[in-house]
């Protein structure tokens, strides 16, 4: 079977630019572990196909180009503790931050804003909130020659924030390129860890204007399959229903809502952060621009 799909790959590699969207949409919406991802597990930039880790990068920063974005913060939160290589459900989630998506069997509230998990402090310990939040970005390494679209999922510790020292957040970098009337697909970004954070937390800054060529590629790869799934919130849903949660009545006899429930370690290692210990408490200092040749070449291979 292999052969068959390499002599099939083969041929179709000279025509084929991407899976289309009917193959998608079978095959689960556009998610699952085959999405190629750029992960910051542990506070390093790791390459991972089909859910396990095929490089990694030991510097603290990298060069990408952002080709496609979602238009808002998406949620999700769990009920269940995390088991190191189980999938596990979440019970609610929304892919705007706003109201639950409409297929959640069971919505922790009508909007997210009135939901008592998504309040600050009712994370685990008093920490953060229960229901986590994110912002899903595709990336590409510039001058890599394979031209993967990697799924890029930054925590909400990435989101936002001011900027310091000429490196913003994400939501202040992409206010600060659309106040210079730039679009984030027409520039080499640097991604680096903030290594001042206790938990991997990522800072963007703009390096250089990509050249007319590469932003009609770019422009092109905004606009593909992998683009649009990686962007996507799909979630892992279990066969067995979700429980339904007891309900109980505000104490001025309100609206019913349902209590909110923490759970006891983070599902997602990139939308919820972990601490990390650092052997360094500032980041080099910046030399000349880097040679994205570099950084491809930096992709330490795995052994299989």
């Amino acid at each position: 079977m292999s052969n068959a799909l390499d002599l099939i790959k083969n041929s179709l590699a000279t025509f084929q630019t991407g899976v289309d969207k009917d193959t998608l949409a079978v095959a689960g919406g556009g998610g699952g572990d085959w999405v190629k991802r750029l992960s910051i597990k542990g506070g390093v930039f790791r390459k991972m196909a089909g859910g396990k880790e095929v490089g990694s990068i030991e510097d603290r920063y990298m060069n990408v180009v952002i080709v496609k974005m979602a238009h808002a913060a998406s949620r999700t939160f769990y009920d269940q503790s995390y088991q190191e290589g189980a999938k596990v459900s979440p019970i609610c989630w929304s892919s705007n931050s706003k109201t639950p998506d409409e297929d959640v069997k069971n919505p922790q509230a009508s909007a997210c804003d009135k939901c008592p998990n998504s309040i600050k402090g009712s994370g685990q310990g008093g920490n953060g909130a229960a229901c986590r939040l994110s912002w899903r970005t595709a990336v590409t390494v510039p001058g890599d020659t394979s031209e993967d679209i990697l799924q890029l999922v930054l925590p909400a510790t990435s989101v936002f924030g001011k900027e310091d020292g000429g490196k913003w957040p994400f939501r202040a970098y992409v206010q600060m390129l659309a106040n210079h009337n730039i679009s984030a697909k027409s520039v080499v970004t640097k991604i680096s860890f903030d290594t001042k954070s206790p938990v991997p937390k990522l800072l963007f800054s703009p390096v250089s204007a990509v050249t007319k060529e590469a932003f009609d590629n770019y422009d092109a790869m905004s606009q593909s399959p992998e683009a649009e799934a990686a962007i996507k919130l799909t979630v892992f849903q279990a066969d067995n229903p979700v429980p339904e949660l007891p309900k109980f009545s505000g104490p001025t006899g309100g609206p019913a809502v349902k209590p909110a429930v923490k759970p006891a370690v983070k599902q997602d290692d990139d939308a919820i952060p972990e601490p990390v210990l650092r052997t360094t408490a500032e980041e080099p200092a910046e030399a000349a621009p880097v040679d994205v040749s570099d950084v491809i070449k930096k992709w330490a291979s795995k052994k299989k």
